[in-house]
Order: C-alpha cells, then sequence, then structure tokens
C-alpha cells in the first residue's frame, strides 16, 4: 500500500482492474524496481493485505480506544486523574497512527545516492515501536493500578532501593526491546550469525566503521548488533541480581510469582534470541522473539506494579 488514507482506503480492491491498477503503483516506487522487480500480481497481493491487515488492525485499537472512553466520559464513570490519563491514551493512539504512515513513508522515497536496498528508515521503525511500547506500558500499568489491590509493604529502606532497581530493570528491558527495531531496520540479525563470539572474535573489528563515530551507533549494522547482545545480556543479568535480591526479604504471594515469573521469561527470551540468530533469522522464530520482548516487558510492569508505595 503506496498512500494512505482514514476512510478510503478501508475498502480493499475487488476485481482485477483495481487489483492492477493498485499494482502499477506500487510499480514506480524503489522496493519494486531493485528488490520486487520479478513480482507476480499474486505475490503483490499477499504483501498488499499484510499492510492492509496491520492498518486495520491500527484503526480497530483505535476504536477500542477512543469509543468506550467516549462512554464512560459522558457516564461520568472517570475521575479526574483518570481522565487525564484516557485523553493521554486517544492521543497516543492517533499519534501511533500518523507515526506509522511516515514510517512507511520512508521506505518509498526514492534515495539517489544510496546502493542499499529499499527500506523503511530504522529511525522511524524504532520512533513506531517506541511509540506503540509507550502507548502499551502505559495502558498496562493504568489496568493494574485499577485491577490488583495494593500491597502494604514496610517502607524500610532496603525496599525503596529495590524498588528503584526494579524500576531501571524495567527501563532496561524496555531499551533492549527499542533496539530491536535497529535490528530489525538494518537487518543487523544477519550480520553475525555466531554467538557467544561474533565471528572470531569478542569485539569485531568494523565496530567503528562510520563517521562520526556516532552514526556508528544507529547505522552500523555491526554496532546494532553488538549493542543488543549487550543489552539482553545487561537487562538478564539485572533481572536475575533482582529476583535474589527480593527473595531474601518478605513479600507476599503474589510478588514473588512476579518475580519468579520475570526471571523465567528472560532466560526464555535470551534462548529465543540465541536461536535467532544461530538460525539465520527465520521469521516465525524472530516474531516469537519479539512478541517475547512484549511478554517480559509486561512482567516488569508488573513486578513494579507490585512494589509499589500505597498512596497516604
Amino acid at each position: 500500500m503506496v498512500d494512505w488514507h482514514l476512510i478510503k482506503e478501508m475498502k480493499p480492491p475487488t476485481n482485477q482492474e483495481e487489483w492492477e491498477a493498485e499494482f502499477k503503483k506500487y510499480q514506480q516506487f524503489p522496493e519494486f524496481k531493485i528488490l520486487n522487480h520479478g513480482m507476480t500480481l499474486a505475490e503483490f497481493k499477499f504483501i498488499w493485505y499484510m499492510e492492509y491487515s496491520h492498518r486495520m488492525w491500527g484503526r480497530l485499537v483505535g476504536l477500542a480506544y477512543i469509543l468506550p472512553a467516549a462512554y464512560f466520559w459522558r457516564k461520568g464513570w472517570l475521575s479526574r486523574g483518570l481522565k487525564g490519563r484516557v485523553l493521554a491514551l486517544c492521543g497516543l493512539v492517533c499519534f501511533q497512527g500518523l507515526l506509522g504512515w511516515y514510517m512507511v513513508k520512508s521506505g518509498l522515497e526514492e534515495k539517489p545516492n544510496s546502493y542499499d536496498i529499499p527500506r523503511v528508515s530504522q529511525y522511524r521503525l524504532a520512533a513506531h515501536l517506541g511509540s506503540a511500547l509507550v502507548l502499551y506500558c502505559a495502558s498496562l500499568w493504568t489496568s493494574l493500578s485499577l485491577l490488583l489491590p495494593q500491597h502494604k509493604l514496610p517502607e524500610t529502606r532496603q525496599l525503596l532501593w529495590l524498588r528503584r532497581f526494579a524500576h531501571g530493570t524495567a527501563g532496561l528491558v524496555f531499551l533492549t526491546a527499542l533496539s530491536g527495531a535497529f535490528v530489525a531496520g538494518l537487518d543487523a540479525g544477519l550480520v553475525y550469525n555466531s554467538f557467544p563470539k561474533m565471528g572470531e572474535s569478542w569485539i569485531p573489528g568494523d565496530l567503528f566503521t562510520f563517521s562520526p563515530i556516532l552514526r556508528n551507533v544507529f547505522e552500523n549494522p555491526t554496532m546494532v548488533q553488538f549493542d543488543h547482545r549487550i543489552l539482553g545480556i545487561s537487562s538478564v543479568t539485572a533481572i536475575t541480581v533482582l529476583y535474589f535480591l527480593l527473595r531474601r526479604i518478605p513479600l507476599p504471594r503474589r510478588t514473588k510469582m512476579a518475580a519468579a515469573t520475570l526471571l523465567a521469561l528472560a532466560y526464555t527470551q535470551v534462548g529465543l534470541g540465541i536461536s535467532t540468530l544461530l538460525m539465520y533469522v527465520p521469521t516465525p522464530l524472530a516474531a516469537t522473539h519479539q512478541s517475547g520482548s512484549l511478554a517480559l516487558l509486561s512482567v516488569a510492569l508488573w513486578l513494579m506494579s507490585e512494589l509499589r508505595r500505597v498512596p497516604k
């Protein structure tokens, strides 16, 4: 899909003539000319419906936020504080849709000075994913705050420190998930398909190929994969340390369950990541690894919710 209309594009092509017209529009762009010039109409329909399904799902998510919010607001069921959250969430949903098209548009632009294959900008991809993660985290945190009764934990110095450590760990998991957008956007999972070393070295020699040096962090596939590895190892290390520290203090059963689930998911996610790398990034396994990052982030937020301070 090479254009964007809020309402018009909801109706897919219905006959051969409309499909051929849609295919001709796609043939004008670099992705077809350079990458998919041998594509048939049947193959085009497959990728078209993939994008169409994503966009329709996005609209459904938007309605799932906005319609209930309007109804609850009208009924007077929202507190003053909750109204602010609801407005922010609905605004994020709309922003996410606009950001999605901004990302797709970057993959349709002509780049005469580039020798790379046509792809969406990794910066815009990361922004789109980051926005989605912020929306999801804000929604989940609001739900946990409303649905789970808070524990009255003793406000000791040790608990205060562990609460901050849990917040930092969740932030690290978020950053690791976000770095995955750069891995996907640059196909960085295909540059070194070995573990624990990258090729024959622990630190590859082409980490700083680009100039200025900062460009390597976001544009050099080797550096991007290296960073994702370091972030992933740091995340699982932090989660392991947090788990054993939490075992040293008396906690409610539900909190212990959240900590144990986080630990189990962390090591599962590491296993998925390594398997994805060693098997040269098969799509089903890569998608499972991406889903695992969301599950891990969800449980990290659950644990944060379990440890949160009870308001006076």
